[in-house]
């Protein structure tokens, strides 16, 4: 069954376990126990694989949107080589007591990409798949939006990894403020202004202000927005994002000559921005054919009522299995005919794998970076 090159492998294995542990008879079961894996495996030529889709590094995306604009912009080699560096990048580690009574250390990130314009701003995420890259390019993202709408203020984003979804709301509490006192040095009103972003909200910033506010003995409102009204939180916060999304949507129609009463829309996520998305849109006279989470979506062509949709989650802890709607995934949403598409999730959602496939003809991002 092996080839010659299998065979010298085999026979190293069985020298190595003899010799070091004086026991060829446990080598020997080893290789046992492997010749009859192989035995039943399924075996290809490596050179007829299909090679493996690799997730774009969202910080290497960002890199290269920065090239771009470096080049048409002229910008001084300096200045350039500033910019493809945070300023600053916090990785911390986070032990929380369990409901259960255990122990978890979990690892949470702040990068402060730059503050030239201002103390830095930026939002704090909560996911079990969050890497320093994806926090890195958020920061810096974050850095050419507040300098392209003209704020007095840098980029920063921070987030921790973990997976709210299976962590009661006691756990959730414990883990935001360990959080605070690991970075607390490093933010403040005029220092670096962290705010909601995926899987925190209102509650979680509440919870970094008091928290912050004990640290430096004064009630220090300002430590971040996105909080409750009832402590100085914004109105109109909550759905913010949202409401620049549709009024670039209005001015996007416009110039395509699409009528948005009865025009088709599609949103990925069911968060604060795709909910909140779907909700204006819908009031504005479009017609919501599908949203989905990160379970998965639902479909019906003759429109779907997003409060009643948002009842649905919250009542089930998904839009899935929403009565009068045809299941469909994350993928199959993207790709729908439709006249507006809102990706309102995470990253790396439109690629070249299927950007030739997308139908809409308004692509409205909702996300960060849902576009490589």
């Amino acid at each position: 069954m092996f080839s010659r090159k299998e065979d010298a492998v085999a026979e190293t294995y069985l020298w190595f376990y003899g010799s070091r542990e004086g026991n060829g008879e446990v080598a020997r079961q080893i290789l046992t126990n492997l010749v009859e894996k192989l035995q039943s495996a399924t075996f290809v030529k490596i050179d007829t694989l299909t090679p493996l889709a690799v997730t774009p590094n969202p910080y290497e995306a960002a890199l290269r949107q920065l090239d771009i604009a470096a080049e048409k912009l002229k910008l001084d080699p300096g200045i350039h080589e500033i910019l493809k560096r945070p300023m600053r990048t916090l990785i911390v580690n986070i032990p929380v007591v369990m409901d259960d009574g255990s122990i978890q250390v979990f690892t949470g990130y702040r990068v402060q990409y730059n503050d030239a314009l201002g103390p830095t701003k930026g939002g704090i995420r909560y996911h079990p798949e969050l890497t320093l890259d994806e926090v890195t390019a958020l920061a810096a993202w974050m850095t050419w939006k507040t300098a392209v709408v003209g704020l007095p203020l840098g980029g920063a984003k921070g987030g921790i990894r973990c997976n709210p979804k299976e962590m009661s709301k006691g756990e959730l509490e414990r883990l935001t403020r360990g959080y605070v006192r690991a970075i607390a040095k490093f933010i403040g009103p005029y220092v670096d202004v962290p705010a909601p972003d995926v899987y925190t909200d209102a509650q979680t910033m509440a919870w970094i202000m008091d928290e912050y506010s004990e640290i430096v003995g004064y009630p220090a409102f300002g430590v971040v927005t996105g909080k409750p009204v009832s402590v100085g939180g914004s109105r109109g916060r909550s759905e913010a994002t949202s409401r620049g999304l549709m009024y670039t949507v209005m001015e996007a129609a416009k110039y395509l000559g699409i009528n948005l009463k009865g025009a088709t829309v599609a949103v990925q996520g069911y968060g604060n921005v795709g909910y909140h998305a779907a909700r204006l849109l819908h009031e504005v006279g479009c017609k919501i054919i599908a949203v989905s989470d990160s379970k998965g979506g639902i479909y019906n062509p003759n429109g779907l009522d997003p409060e009643k949709v948002l009842e649905h989650k919250n009542r089930t802890g998904s839009v899935v299995d929403y009565p009068e709607s045809t299941f469909i995934t994350n993928e199959q949403l993207l790709e729908l005919e439709c006249d507006i598409l809102v990706p309102a999730a995470l990253e790396n959602q439109i690629t070249k794998a299927n950007a030739d496939k997308i139908k809409a003809k308004i692509v409205a991002e909702g996300a960060n970076g849902p576009t490589t």
